[in-house]
């Protein structure tokens, strides 16, 4: 995971296609034999938030080194941006941002109370609370309107633990690095959305005399509503084309993210969220759109995946996995068009997972179960010709409870926050 940056956008919050119809309130101009190609020039503010996970991979030396990858958390985020983007003649534009964030992002036990021996019961939260990203990124306008783009810099975040037991309390800073993907799309004269992927590794921290290590990533999803000081048409243009987005269509992505599962123990008696896992994903879709309004694109997407994202529980004589292996969506779509080329969308619908529990090397315990579950997220597309599109999603899915054993002795509810990048051809 470490060594992969994997695809991404996100658009976390159905609300921010609202706020762009607001901020859009006059028809496109008709397209011309030549588009302007915006102005992504200057200085920049922005203003949004996000949503996303966090994943502890743990190890000690303990009885020759246990880990475990990982215990993991998820929350919402505000934030708040600036920077400086320069293009040069080809096209290609070089940038430098500064984004600041505070957030609830959180991994959680709570247990309820004992009579007598622990009548309060007890609570222990780590969060990641608040952090900064200095960012320098390089992108082109795949449409007129529309920035593509890959990120990379430095990472700083505030963690810390708080519990109900007095004393039981720490809190600690890390440094790292932050890769990622995104897209910008201007909508109307110096106003621009931005939606953005990023993955980020935070340096070790060793507690107990160096008995416990954590290594902390995180994988979160942002969008915003920037200003750009010197925003509109420049003199570049490109060939006009306006994309026909009624039809069938198939496609294929690939992408990654993480999942959170929360576990339940005693009907509740303690509840733990959550064990966390990361990975990598495939998949095939076919869909139908049909344009209406004169703005507005409506349709469906069933989808067919593959993935590795897992926990891992690693010692000195095997391991135990908790894998989402496969699974499948049949989901509607409502998206609005920016331009001849732009489309951003919300998408939501059902969604089936296959898990699977198994240890390696002998097979001491092998359990799966499929879940059913929702999906709700957004993303963009762009047409890059007549028949083929290209686009980046953000989705958050959310699973039936499984219980192990009956009677709620054990049971794990998952849900996940994954990104594709991927493209379709439209018949």
């Amino acid at each position: 995971m470490k060594n992969l940056v994997y695809g991404a956008l996100g658009a976390l919050i159905s609300s921010v296609p609202v706020m762009a119809a607001d901020l859009v309130i006059e028809e496109p101009a008709p397209l011309l034999s030549g588009e302007s190609v915006y102005n992504w020039s200057g200085f920049h503010i922005g203003i949004g938030g996000g949503r996303g996970l966090v994943n502890h991979d743990l190890s000690t030396p303990i009885l020759g080194g246990l880990g475990l990858d990982g215990i993991g958390g998820e929350g919402i985020f505000g934030q708040a941006s600036a920077g400086y983007d320069f293009v040069f003649s080809n096209g290609v534009v070089l940038g430098a941002e500064v984004s600041g964030r505070y957030g609830n992002i959180e991994t959680s036990l709570d247990v309820a109370g004992i009579p007598f021996l622990l009548p309060g019961g007890f609570n222990a939260d780590v969060t990641a609370e608040y952090g900064f990203d200095i960012i320098g990124r390089l992108g082109y306008s795949v449409t007129p309107n529309t920035l593509a783009y890959v990120l990379g810099g430095y990472s700083w975040q505030r963690f810390e633990l708080t519990s109900s037991v007095p004393g039981l309390a720490t809190n600690w800073n890390s440094g790292g690095y932050v890769l990622g993907v995104g897209t910008e799309t201007a909508i109307k004269d110096k106003w621009t959305w931005k939606n953005e992927y990023r993955y980020s590794n935070y340096d070790s921290q060793s507690f107990f005399g160096g008995g416990l290590t954590v290594d902390p990533t995180t994988h979160t999803f942002h969008t915003s509503i920037n200003y750009r000081f010197n925003g509109g048409p420049s003199a570049r243009t490109v060939p006009a084309m306006n994309h026909d987005w009624t039809g069938f269509k198939v496609g294929a992505a690939f992408g990654g993210g993480g999942l959170v599962h929360d576990v339940g123990i005693l009907g509740g008696f303690i509840d733990f969220n959550g064990l966390g896992a990361q990975g990598v994903l495939g998949d095939i879709n076919i869909g139908y759109d049909r344009e209406f309004g004169g703005r507005f694109v409506g349709g469906i997407v069933l989808a067919a995946r593959i993935s590795n994202i897992e926990t891992e529980l690693s010692t000195p004589i095997g391991s135990l996995n908790v894998e989402a292996q496969y699974g499948f969506d049949a989901m509607a779509r409502l998206g609005m068009k920016f331009g001849g080329r732009t489309l951003a969308y919300v998408i939501g619908g059902y969604t089936w997972q296959h898990f699977d529990i198994s240890t390696s090397p002998a097979s001491i315990i092998a359990y799966d179960w499929g879940a059913n579950g929702f999906t709700v997220g957004s993303g963009m597309e762009v047409a890059f010709s007549d028949r083929i599109t290209g686009y980046a999603e953000y989705r958050y899915s959310h699973y039936e409870e499984e219980d192990f054993f009956g009677g709620s002795l054990l049971t794990v509810t998952p849900s996940s926050h994954t990104v594709r990048v991927g493209a379709k051809y439209n018949f």
